[in-house]
């Protein structure tokens, strides 16, 4: 099968990624629909060593960031994450390197006969479904590391965790990291109820290391790893870090720092170490990453100082203020909850130099529409609301437009926004009305990010 033929395939599997309305339910996410299918291929998660990863915010910047120090430690590692923003190869990538197009359509290949039998046996049952392509494409991932024999496997959650297709796997270190209010629907409408959907990734006995520090959150993860018997690694109890912003990145090539200090461990003091990623929430996610490695090294992991270093300076991650042109700037991000617009901001502040700003927004059905306006609107001397294309989720720009009056000075929202009907028409009006001093920020959803991306880049 040829890549071409194997993407139309995927595509058309039941993929909640791009659906109206997200379920969530034992019956829409089933595990052991996930076990069934990874039984019938010959159980590759069990012959994998993996490091699993959920959060609500920065479990795909650290899953980044460990696989980076492992790669760069000469261990052949396979990093699965999700959603993807150009191709959907990088969702499987080794040592870095997207999965090859003819590998993907050989794996699919593979896989087709018994998606075909478990399709079969789900339409003669009665309220069953065939593999959905997150479960589909979490098996495609392991079957691409087992055939690789990587060395070690960092699998980011979907969704939640609980549910979450990759939940089927036994890690060596089960990873959380921050907790905040995003699909709430979903996952509902406390820290304690989301906290408590994260932490069904825990196992018993499995090492957890936690980026957690709302303390709401916090007493979740102490009390899911308590009954389990797991010894549990807390920020800002059993590891801490401090951290240094880069400055004037718009102008020159800089790096922020973060000196990071342990009560146990093989790293328990690490000074002004460079990380590829900007921002005070990446030098946290960094931190998490590194007391994640000290809990491999402890686990007779080989990984030497300056591997750690080379790796975290190394790590890049797309569309986590992601620097994409200078004069004018352009920086792309996928902040979609009040949490990650609020770290981006800070970064901007932090990190950019004082100037004109033009916003490009778009955004997703379930999101926190109100507290990101609240915040950006503010922000930026000149916004441009739009809409992505790809995804029935979208918001139309005069919905977003009317949110903003309601949260914000209605004559500022007049005098600061626009319309655009499409990324196409959005780029034109802010790139039209940008100096070559000025900064650009797109931000909202990866949906958008993803859309954006491949227009400027072409």
């Amino acid at each position: 099968m040829n890549r071409d033929a194997a993407l139309e395939y995927l595509w058309n599997r039941i993929d909640y990624e791009r659906a109206l309305v997200i379920p969530y339910s034992d019956w829409d996410y089933k595990l052991q629909r996930m076990r069934d299918l990874l039984d019938r291929l010959g159980r590759p998660q069990d012959r994998l060593p993996i490091v699993h990863v959920a959060g609500t915010k920065g479990k795909g910047s650290t899953s980044a960031m460990i696989a980076a120090m492992l790669t760069a430690a000469g261990h052949r590692t396979g990093l699965f994450t999700s959603p993807h923003l150009q191709s959907i190869e990088e969702r499987f990538q080794i040592d870095g390197v997207p999965c090859p197009g003819d590998q993907l359509g050989e794996l699919v290949a593979r896989i087709k006969p018994v998606l075909a039998e478990m399709d079969a046996l789900a339409r003669s049952a009665e309220h069953e479904i065939g593999p959905t392509f997150f479960e589909v494409t979490t098996a495609l991932a392991l079957m691409h590391f087992e055939r690789a024999q990587v060395d070690a496997a960092v699998l980011e959650v979907g969704l939640g965790g609980r549910l979450d297709s990759t939940n089927v796997c036994q890690p060596r270190v089960s990873v959380i990291t921050s907790i905040s209010y995003d699909h709430m629907k979903q996952l509902g409408n406390t820290l304690t109820e989301i906290a408590g959907e994260k932490a069904g990734i825990i196992k018993p006995g499995v090492p957890v290391i936690s980026g957690v520090t709302t303390e709401e959150a916090r007493v979740v993860v102490q009390r899911r790893s308590d009954e389990h018997g797991c010894h549990c690694v807390q920020l800002g109890r059993e590891f801490t870090f401090d951290y240094t912003p880069a400055k004037l990145v718009d102008v020159q090539e800089a790096s922020p720092t973060i000196d990071f200090r342990a009560q146990s461990g093989h790293f328990q003091r690490l000074d002004r170490v460079a990380l590829g990623l900007l921002g005070r929430h990446q030098g946290a996610n960094a931190a998490v990453a590194l007391a994640t490695v000290n809990e491999l090294i402890r686990q007779h992991w080989q990984i030497d100082e300056a591997a750690v270093r080379r790796g975290l300076a190394q790590v890049r991650w797309p569309a986590r203020i992601e620097l994409l042109a200078r004069r004018p700037t352009v920086v792309l991000d996928a902040a979609h909850n009040v949490a990650s617009i609020a770290a981006l901001l800070e970064t901007l502040a932090e990190s950019f130099r004082p100037r004109e700003r033009v916003l490009i927004f778009a955004s997703t059905r379930d999101k926190d529409l109100p507290g990101m306006l609240k915040l950006l609107v503010p922000a930026f001397d000149r916004i441009v609301l739009t809409q992505y294309t790809q995804n029935p989720r979208r918001i139309e720009p005069a919905e977003l437009l009317a949110t903003a009056r309601q949260v914000v000075d209605p004559r500022l929202v007049d005098e600061r926004c626009t319309i655009a009907t499409s990324p196409e028409q959005a780029w034109q009006l802010a790139h039209a009305s940008a100096r070559p001093d000025d900064l650009i920020c797109i931000t909202g959803s990866f949906f958008i990010a993803a859309e954006m991306k491949t227009l400027i880049t072409r």
